[in-house]
């Protein structure tokens, strides 16, 4: 049985839905945490010795690129929290309409918008 539907393979003419943005987002910041745990754990032994807390806290505020890095794993921290809220929310059978699926998705990423932003001015 031969189909012959179209195939589009380029991603980059699709036009994906907010809601599956908010799901790719939350499935990227979940590599990007786990990428994370290295560097907060070893910021964590870092900061066990006196030495190396001085010296954490003289790299992170003297250096844009670890202030970034800083930034970068707190903001994939909100966004993740906050779309796990809603996936919660989802599990116990709110905004699962489509129309509850596509508010729940513009308002993680509208809190996620207004997160990113509080930790940039915290941060910097």
């Amino acid at each position: 049985m031969i189909k012959k539907r179209p195939k589009n393979l380029d991603l980059t003419t699709v036009r994906f839905p907010v809601p599956a943005i908010s799901s790719i987002l939350h499935r990227i910041t979940g590599v990007v945490l786990f990428i994370a745990v290295p560097i907060l754990l070893w910021m964590l032994q870092k900061s066990f010795d006196s030495a190396g807390y001085a010296e954490l806290q003289a790299m992170f505020t003297e250096s844009f690129l670890w202030q970034f890095i800083l930034w970068a794993i707190l903001t994939s921290v909100a966004f993740h929290v906050i779309a796990g809220v809603r996936h919660l929310l989802m599990d116990l059978g709110i905004g699962e309409t489509l129309k509850g699926g596509r508010r729940g998705a513009w308002s993680v990423l509208v809190l996620s918008a207004i997160a990113a932003v509080l930790l940039g001015v915290w941060v910097w």
